[in-house]
Formats: C-alpha cells, sequence, structure tokens
C-alpha cells in the first residue's frame, strides 16, 4: 500500500539580533529622511552624534566590565538606542542634553542592569525622560519650525553650530512650539479654529508632523511584514489612542482631534519602534494588547491632562513597570498542553 510521504517540519536558522537591529535601523530611514526635509539637519546631525556617544558608552562600560567588545558592538543594539534618542529629541537641541541622554540609557538603564536583554526599561525612554525632566527648557523650546530644508531650514554647518554653542538665543529664531504643544496650551482660551491658523499646522493637520508620522508608519509595516515585530503592540497602542480621543475628545474646542494625536509628535515613532522593544515589552501575543493597549491609554491622558504635551517616554516607562505582572497572568499556551490557568484559582487547583 502506497503511504502519502510528507516532509518533516525544518527548524530555520535564526536571525541574529545585529541582522534585526540593522533591519530597524533601515526601516527608520523613511521617517529621519521625512524629519530632514521638513525640520531641517538637527535630526540628522543628532542620530549621527547619538550612535557615536551611545557606542563609546558601551565599549567603556564593557571595558569595566572586562566583556570583549567587538561581540557586544557588533550586535547594533547600542546603535539603535542612541538612533532612537536622535530621532525623538528637538531639532536644536544641545549637543550636551543629547549626550547626557545616551550616556544614562546606555550605562545606567542597559549596562548596569546587567546588558542586552537585562534591563527592564526601555533604555532609550530613560535617558530621554531623565533630560526632558533635568532640563525642561532645552527640551521644550528646541523644536524646529516646520518648512522645507531648501527654503526656510539653517544649512549643515550652520545648524551644527548652533548645536554645538548651545545658546538658546541663537536659535530661538528657527524653533516654535510642536503642534501638540500649541494646541494643549491654546485651545483653553481660543476656538479650535483659531488655534489651527498657528503656522505649525500649515494647510494639513500639522505642517510636517504628518508625513514624518506616515514614514515612521511605512517603516514599522516593513518590520511587521518581515517578522521582527508583530502587529500586536502597534496596533493596540493605536486603537486605545484612537477611542479615547474619540470618548473624550469628539468637542475640537476642548481636546485635540484624534488626527492630530495620530499624526503629530512621536506616535508612530513610539508605536513601531520604541515599544515594540523585544527586551522590555510583553512577551505573548494577548501580553502584547494589553501592554500596548495601556500604553496608549497613558499617552492619551498624560497629552489631554497632564503637564506634558507628548507622553510616549512615560507612558513606555510606566508600562515597562507592569510587564512582569503582564506576563505572568498572560502565558501561552504550551504546545500540546490545555490553556495555563491564571490567578489564584489556577494556584489553587495545580
Amino acid at each position: 500500500m502506497a503511504l502519502a510521504q510528507q516532509s518533516s517540519p525544518h527548524a530555520r536558522k535564526a536571525r541574529s539580533t545585529s541582522r534585526l537591529m540593522l533591519w530597524v535601523i533601515l526601516a527608520t530611514v523613511p521617517g529621519l529622511l521625512a524629519q530632514t526635509i521638513f525640520f531641517g539637519w538637527g535630526n540628522l546631525i543628532n542620530v549621527v552624534w547619538c550612535i557615536v556617544i551611545a557606542l563609546a558608552a558601551e565599549a567603556a562600560m564593557l571595558s569595566i566590565r572586562k566583556k570583549p567588545l567587538a561581540f557586544f558592538l557588533k550586535d547594533n543594539t547600542a546603535a539603535v538606542t542612541g538612533l532612537l534618542l536622535g530621532l525623538s529629541l528637538p531639532q536644536f537641541v544641545p549637543l550636551w542634553v543629547s549626550a547626557i541622554a545616551v550616556i544614562a540609557a546606555i550605562v545606567m538603564a542597559k549596562q548596569l542592569y546587567g546588558g542586552l536583554g537585562s534591563n527592564p526599561f526601555n533604555p532609550a525612554m530613560v535617558g530621554y525622560a531623565l533630560v526632558l525632566i533635568s532640563f525642561p527648557v532645552a527640551m521644550t523650546t528646541n523644536w524646529a519650525q516646520p518648512g522645507l530644508l531648501w527654503e526656510s531650514a539653517p544649512g549643515f554647518g550652520e545648524t551644527l553650530n548652533l548645536l554645538a554653542s548651545g545658546q538658546q538665543t541663537v536659535v530661538d529664531g528657527y524653533t516654535m512650539a510642536t503642534p501638540l504643544d500649541e494646541y494643549k496650551h491654546k485651545i483653553a482660551t481660543h476656538t479650535a479654529a483659531e488655534v489651527l491658523e498657528h503656522p505649525t499646522f500649515g494647510e494639513g493637520i500639522a505642517r510636517g508632523w504628518e508625513w514624518v508620522n506616515a514614514s515612521f508608519l511605512l517603516g514599522g509595516l516593513v518590520l511587521i511584514g518581515l517578522k521582527i515585530i508583530t502587529w500586536h503592540i502597534p496596533v493596540s497602542m493605536l486603537a486605545a489612542i484612537a477611542v479615547m480621543s474619540l470618548a473624550f475628545g469628539s468637542n475640537p474646542d476642548q481636546y485635540a482631534p484624534v488626527t492630530l494625536h495620530m499624526l503629530a509628535g512621536g506616535t508612530m515613532l513610539g508605536a513601531f519602534f520604541i515599544a515594540t522593544d523585544p527586551v522590555s515589552a510583553a512577551t505573548s501575543h494577548q501580553g502584547k494588547l494589553i501592554y500596548g493597549a495601556a500604553i496608549g491609554v497613558l499617552i492619551y491622558v498624560i497629552r489631554s491632562w497632564g503637564n506634558y504635551p507628548d507622553a510616549v517616554a512615560f507612558s513606555v516607562l510606566l508600562m515597562n513597570f507592569a510587564v512582569p505582572f503582564i506576563d505572568h497572568y498572560t502565558p501561552p499556551r504550551t504546545y500540546g498542553h490545555h490553556k495555563a490557568r491564571r490567578g489564584v484559582a489556577g494556584k489553587t487547583q495545580g
């Protein structure tokens, strides 16, 4: 009797951390390009500077810990941390502020916990939150005015000189409040129509910012397509922001509309590149949905009723605290076994 023959499943070679991080770096290129076109050379200079500082800080800590430099530096994780900070920081923030953010991220949030895979908090967001709290003026008054690179933005050399000098009065002529900041502080005394007349909004949702967010969305979809990240955290986070905005912010004369929440600030960068950090995020699919949704809710709450116009860093760090709890109560079903029991009942009956 002829029997059907079928090939056994084969294990595929696991992709290395360095290759995965390289894809993450490449996926941010559209967003970085959009930032450069609409806001000048600041983010590009910040990215290069932050990556250099991140690699130097990583090398210094590895030397102190007597770890092999080449083995750990080539995994590209330090470069990604520097990259994310360079993309997140204001375009005209002084170089010494960004250096402090990167050193805090690498030394305090990563290496002091034991290095890659041992850090409970997102290193880039730890560095960002530290400088935001410590240097609020530098972190809130150095956002570039929206404008095409070839029209109103200062040249590369001038931008580099402004970042290196750190003189706030020199860059005031090139800076402007972000759309979320402008809307948050003006809507209490103005109508939505009056607020949207500000130049930062342009003729669209938020001049330049919608293209930046769309570009990071494109890069994030590439990561999902390559199965480097899953859809659970980005989709649940964006859905939570949308639901909260529609539920509480239906009146644009009181709160920012949903389009502004989605396409202004660091929403897409946070959803696809920051919240999805494989080390500090939840692990199971159900846990990722809870984790992402909670981040989205916190982002809306802080943006609407807190002191900060954008809230990705604080929301991610707060939910990093909750990851062990989420993972404990959302374990995936082991292959060939019934779904795991959770909670007190599962312990008493186990």
